[in-house]
């Protein structure tokens, strides 16, 4: 756990405004393992779909003595990934952190809904947005589809992959970060290169 918090740009969103914070009524290390298993979800959708993961971590830090906060981050690079995957990969981290509460006998509606992503849920309207693809927060626009549809289609794949999200979930968990072949190395699935980008 780090000793200092975040730099802001560290806990901001895609618009450089801070993400929205909850109170998460599990212990430390419940809490830790269930954001692994939100980065999990994205990294391993993200990779499954075509996308090169470069970096999934935990990061967690103690914002006062005897108090504890935890968030993570996934950095990939898409290139000619269909859009609806790819808002399915950014629905992915909140599905598998539910999930993960439900498997391992933690759920509460409490809990559920300190699971939510609306930063994920912004960040998949803005980028189809931007390739002319309309994605409605709570209705389906005329030739578009809603962020419950592109959930489902992110609960459907969480479910094909659990596998590998609940291994690299607990690899996270006891190694902070993971760099995207490493992923690749525990599930099996293949971290593609674009070129000119990452090595």
């Amino acid at each position: 756990m780090r000793a200092t918090a975040p730099a802001p740009e560290e806990l901001a969103d895609h618009t450089g405004a801070p993400r929205p914070r909850f109170n998460m009524p599990l212990d430390y290390e419940q809490a830790r393992l269930g954001i692994a298993f939100h980065e999990a979800g994205h990294a391993v959708l993200s990779m499954a779909y075509g996308m090169h993961v470069i970096t999934s971590e935990v990061i967690a830090w103690e914002p006062e003595p005897g108090k504890w906060a935890v968030t993570g981050n996934t950095a990939h690079q898409a290139q000619d990934t269909p859009p609806w995957r790819y808002a399915a990969q950014c629905a992915a981290g909140e599905i598998a952190q539910v999930q993960y509460l439900m498997a391992y006998g933690l759920w509460t509606p409490e809990r559920a809904a300190a699971c939510a992503a609306a930063h994920d849920r912004e960040l998949a309207i803005d980028v189809l947005a931007q390739f002319g693809y309309r994605l409605g927060r709570c209705i389906v626009p005329e030739g578009g589809k809603s962020w419950g549809m592109v959930r489902g289609m992110a609960r459907r794949n969480v479910g094909h992959l659990w596998r590998e999200i609940r291994t690299v979930a607990h690899a996270m968990h006891e190694h902070t970060v993971l760099t995207g072949d490493e992923i690749a190395d525990l599930t099996g699935l293949v971290n593609p290169r674009f070129e000119g980008g990452a090595a």
